[in-house]
């Protein structure tokens, strides 16, 4: 019996567990644990977001290392220091894990990200274009002549099954959308498999957990579209896809008690009531995003291991979205409350 049929969603009340310690790491740990103490604080993004304007959210910032040169302040200087700072925490990563797989696990999300683009340009007959990211385990170069030469063979066989499935279900349904829900699915099936592979309780729990917050991401729209698509759940979750389902027939004041028995019930209530009072998905996006962030911190159980290196990453990838969407913000002179909601 597999992890996903020991563990249902009942087995834990907020988290499920995120496993042992690993000896191997304890240098590595220790160093994150200093960087974390490094990263910028709710109340410091808070100040951003009630920040006057775009100048001041960025003096915010002169102390750490996403501080702009006072010098024009173009958001281009934005971008490349954010660029660079994703970077930075991305190399870090590779250089502080120690299972290389693992490594080459986290790259592939840059692979599945740079297959739905081709993907969609490639069917849509749209320019391919050069604007692929460079993170993935494929490069920019490789992708262009494996779309130029029709040639998916040129991939791992990961994302040659992702292009299979994804262009038979295009041309099957004739709905653009079905691309982006067939890669979804085999880099699903993917992350599984690697984590069963690794024996990483941590991944899978991890995994799982995304399958569930895409899940009810989609529950929500779907019902807000009033689509009567049915089959476009991701399999492997915690949440039974039954559940998920029923939802799609209830009105949105009865996803909170369907849901009260899981770990995304506060979630499901505070998403489902701003979708109906602000017609916006913005606060399903910040529930979703306080969830995940909320089991990645609880690796601080965690003495020494690769969870927390897992975590630092996932989390410094998050401020730095955080940033970017507060300076973007900020630069177009957007309502502070819709700042507030996306990231509080």
């Amino acid at each position: 019996m597999d992890y996903e049929q020991q563990t249902t969603v009942l087995d834990f009340y907020t988290y499920p567990p995120v496993g042992d310690d690993d000896w191997r790491y304890v240098f590595q740990t220790a160093r994150v644990r200093v960087l974390e103490m490094q990263m910028l604080t709710r109340p410091a993004l808070l100040d951003m977001a009630n920040a006057e304007n775009f100048q001041a959210a960025a003096d915010l910032l002169s102390a750490t290392e996403y501080a702009l040169t006072r010098a024009g302040r173009s958001f281009k200087e934005v971008e490349n220091i954010l660029q660079t700072r994703r970077s930075a925490v991305r190399e870090l990563f590779a250089d502080l894990i120690l299972d290389e797989p693992i490594v080459h696990l986290f790259r592939t999300r840059d692979d599945f990200a740079n297959l739905r683009l081709a993907v969609r340009r490639t069917l849509t007959e749209k320019p391919l274009g050069t604007d692929y990211s460079d993170g993935g385990n494929v490069t920019p170069e490789r992708f262009e002549q494996a779309f130029a030469e029709e040639n998916p063979t040129k991939f791992p066989p990961y994302m040659a099954d992702a292009v299979e499935r994804a262009v038979l279900a295009y041309y099957q349904y004739k709905d653009i959308r079905r691309i982006d829900y067939e890669i979804d699915t085999t880099q699903a099936e993917y992350n599984l498999k690697i984590a069963h592979r690794l024996n990483s309780i941590f991944l899978l729990a991890l995994f799982r957990i995304q399958i569930d917050l895409t899940n009810i991401r989609t529950m929500l729209r779907l019902k807000y579209t009033e689509s009567e698509q049915r089959n476009v759940f991701l399999n492997g979750g915690f949440l039974e896809l039954e559940r998920l389902e029923r939802g799609l027939d209830l009105g949105y004041e009865s996803l909170a008690s369907l849901f009260f028995v899981t770990p995304y019930h506060r979630l499901v209530e505070a998403g489902a009531a701003y979708l109906m009072s602000d017609k916006s998905f913005l606060k399903v996006e910040q529930q979703c995003r306080e969830h995940l962030t909320g089991f990645l911190k609880s690796t601080v159980q965690v003495t020494a291991g690769s969870q927390p290196i897992i975590a630092y990453l996932l989390l410094k990838e998050n401020e730095i979205r955080n940033v970017r969407l507060i300076l973007t913000a900020k630069k177009n002179n957007l309502d502070t409350k819709l700042i507030l909601d996306r990231i509080s």
